[in-house]
């Protein structure tokens, strides 16, 4: 990743574990695609309802070639996300999902580009060049 990787908490005091977990999920979407120029990441919660729970919610931005992705997870009828850990992993499992995508589109593009350049560099036309023509 070009530059260092942001985690922030909104109205939140500052959690390591919580910050290491985070830095850990990064890693592994840098696996996915070593392409990721950068990568911020706010935890909040937002909804401190006493009687509905606490429960947080993830974003996360993506800079990569090409655009920007972003996640924004806001879970607000999942009782699962009371637990930070676990707003975490959902919210890195769409991104993941997202930037596979991502990287799908660019490499089906990147086909057809090249598919294109070939087809022009070789002369051939539009015509099928099954038919003979004498």
């Amino acid at each position: 990743m070009q530059t260092q990787p942001q985690v922030s908490f909104d109205d939140l005091p500052v959690d390591e574990a919580v910050r290491e977990a985070a830095l850990d999920h990064i890693n592994q979407l840098e696996r996915v695609y070593d392409r990721i120029t950068g990568c911020h990441i706010v935890i909040a919660q937002p909804h401190r309802h006493h009687r509905e729970g606490r429960l947080f919610s993830v974003r996360v931005d993506l800079v990569v070639p090409g655009g920007e992705l972003v996640v924004n997870r806001d879970h607000h009828r999942d009782h699962a996300h009371e637990d930070v850990f676990v707003a975490l992993r959902d919210s890195f499992l769409a991104a993941r999902r997202r930037l596979e995508d991502h990287v799908r589109r660019l490499q089906t593009n990147g086909k057809r580009h090249a598919a294109a350049t070939r087809h022009a560099s070789s002369g051939a036309t539009d015509e099928s060049p099954h038919l003979y023509r004498p």
